[in-house]
């Protein structure tokens, strides 16, 4: 077997207007509805699937947990503008800038958290 790529990924939330609030208005992914009133993140060709803890979709994570994810996101916005717009918005930054490896190479990131405390670094690839 060899696999292609991500298609979607779920968090597990505490509140989830909050979250989508969040990740449309501070990182501008989409907000989409589907399956029965289901809430998603859009963004690129991939995809958040959001469950609400307590009231998760089957089948799901053996541990569905607010605040466990790490993830990160590759910006086409410039790392200087990022940490301009999560100053306006008042999101703390809670480590960076910093180098670190991506999966093509070396990236410069930023990290916050969502509302949930999961962790998510912003990152673009370093010129070579």
């Amino acid at each position: 077997m060899k696999i292609k790529n991500i298609d979607h990924l779920v968090l597990t939330v505490h509140d989830i207007f909050v979250s989508c609030d969040f990740y449309s208005k501070i990182l501008g992914m989409e907000v989409i509805t589907f399956g029965q009133n289901r809430k998603a993140l859009k963004f690129g060709s991939e995809k958040i699937n959001l469950h609400q803890i307590g009231h998760e979709f089957e089948p799901k994570a053996d541990r569905p947990t607010p605040g466990s994810a790490d993830l990160c996101l590759i910006t086409y916005t410039d790392l200087t503008e990022v940490i301009e717009e999560l100053k306006n918005n008042n999101v703390p930054i809670e480590q960076g800038p910093i180098e670190k490896n991506g999966s093509e190479g070396k990236i410069e990131s930023v990290y916050i958290r969502d509302p949930d405390m999961n962790l998510i670094e912003l990152s673009n690839y370093k010129q070579k």
